[in-house]
């Protein structure tokens, strides 16, 4: 692939490294949790052995920290009862509580990725993008009274409004790069946003008539909906400011691979060339909607995941479950050799210009826990994180992490997130 160059913050701190390059932040989410036998290293620190879920993580040992001992407690039931997958994805990047409703009064928290894009987003074409390989949904009952939307999106631009992920790559790639050939695409995206104008120009319009008709519940929801009008408006506006847009050699993807494997590892890919050509700084990416119950017939698995989690200690649904942790495993794998195999500006690889999480919200799939997860993160951060370890802490907040996370991102104004004491130090 052709590299690009990025353009720095002219003091060379926000989302940026020590030498200048970009600095990404990303965000993986697996989902029902994992076996804990099979995910925790034996030893400590650097003299630690990876094991059988995170075998395939050995090409990239130094590149990665296993951080034990995070908590979301905002994740337990307490007095909300059932609903504990929704609770663990819609507090994974929030921290925070979130409301059990079915209707369409959901409420969560800003969400890490968005408080980040909100200061660094202007520095790049796209603030954030979310990607999927799910569903989209953002209403309906998915968890014992739960909405839907907590399960399907990662990413909170405000605590009622989640931020709708991706599902297809050739959408997301024409998103990015426009449509059409190598070389063509430049054209095709100018006339796109040309298009999206005039939509827009007539919807706003039209909803200045409209408003005038409303009561001021509805006024409320119209101007949620104007909100989400006005971004798009911002995002063109940021488009035509960056003038045109990269245009990677590589052939336009067909759409929805057959292959859950290969749909995986195409939307990875998707990350990677939004890394490369510096399109954007923070990402999010769900694996699979929390609760899925998948069947993995590909690794001879017919039963559905979430069903074998509720394994009661039975050995055979166990294993089963743990091949499914590995499976998901070597795909992330594969993708942060990728990085590394990647070049940045500076000469240093993609990944450890990189913060890359990878986690679920569930530790115990069958407790259903949300203490000790499953967490790794990825990367150097561009030099300030000491990969290659498994550090242990001890009962601390998730919401640390995050925080300490954004600080290296140069966002440093953001006191608390969620349930946050502090930040998380020794990363």
């Amino acid at each position: 692939m052709e590299l690009f160059a990025a353009e720095a913050n002219a003091a060379g701190r926000l989302a940026a490294s020590a030498t200048g390059a970009p600095l990404r932040m990303a965000f993986v989410y697996f989902p029902n949790g994992a076996i804990q036998s099979a995910w925790w290293p034996n030893g400590e620190g650097q003299n630690f052995e990876l094991a059988r879920t995170m075998q395939s993580l050995a090409p990239v040992k130094d590149q990665v920290q296993i951080l034990g001992g995070l908590d979301h407690v905002n994740a337990t039931p307490g007095p909300d009862g059932a609903g504990d997958h929704a609770r663990a994805s819609g507090t994974f990047l929030t921290g925070v509580r979130v409301k059990k409703t079915a209707g369409a009064d959901i409420h969560a928290g800003i969400s890490i990725d968005q408080v980040v894009a909100n200061q660094v987003g202007h520095l790049t074409r796209f603030p954030s993008l979310e990607l999927t390989c799910d569903a989209v949904r953002k209403s309906g009952n998915c968890d014992s009274g739960y909405s839907c939307a907590y399960q399907y999106n990662l990413a909170w631009r405000s605590p009622t409004q989640p931020v709708a992920p991706e599902p297809n790559p050739r959408l997301l790639f024409e998103r990015l790069f426009g449509a059409g050939a190598p070389g063509e695409r430049n054209e095709s995206l100018l006339r796109r946003q040309q298009q999206q104008r005039s939509i827009l120009d007539f919807v706003l319009d039209d909803a200045r008539e409209l408003q005038r008709q409303l009561t001021s519940r509805d006024k409320q929801k119209l101007d949620e909906y104007l909100g989400s009008v006005r971004e798009i408006e911002q995002r063109i506006e940021r488009a035509e400011r960056f003038g045109a847009a990269p245009d990677p050699a590589v052939e336009t993807p067909a759409g929805i691979p057959a292959s859950f494997e290969d749909y995986i590892q195409i939307m990875f890919d998707m990350m990677i060339l939004a890394f490369q050509t510096d399109s954007t700084r923070v990402a999010t990416f769900l694996l699979a909607n929390e609760g899925s119950n998948r069947p993995f017939t590909e690794i001879g698995i017919a039963e559905g995941h979430h069903y074998l989690t509720h394994h009661r200690n039975k050995q055979d649904m166990m294993d089963k479950v743990a091949e499914i942790d590995l499976w998901y495993m070597k795909q992330f794998a594969k993708f942060l050799q990728k990085m590394e195999q990647t070049k940045d500006v500076d000469g240093q690889s993609l990944l450890h210009n990189s913060m890359i999480v990878y986690g679920s919200g569930n530790a115990d799939g069958n407790r259903h826990t949300h203490v000790n997860l499953p967490v790794i993160l990825a990367g150097a951060g561009g030099g300030t994180m000491n990969p290659g370890r498994f550090v242990k802490f001890s009962s601390t907040p998730m919401s640390n992490l995050l925080l300490s996370l954004a600080d290296r991102m140069g966002v440093r104004s953001v006191e608390r997130l969620g349930d946050s004491t502090g930040r998380l130090a020794g990363v």
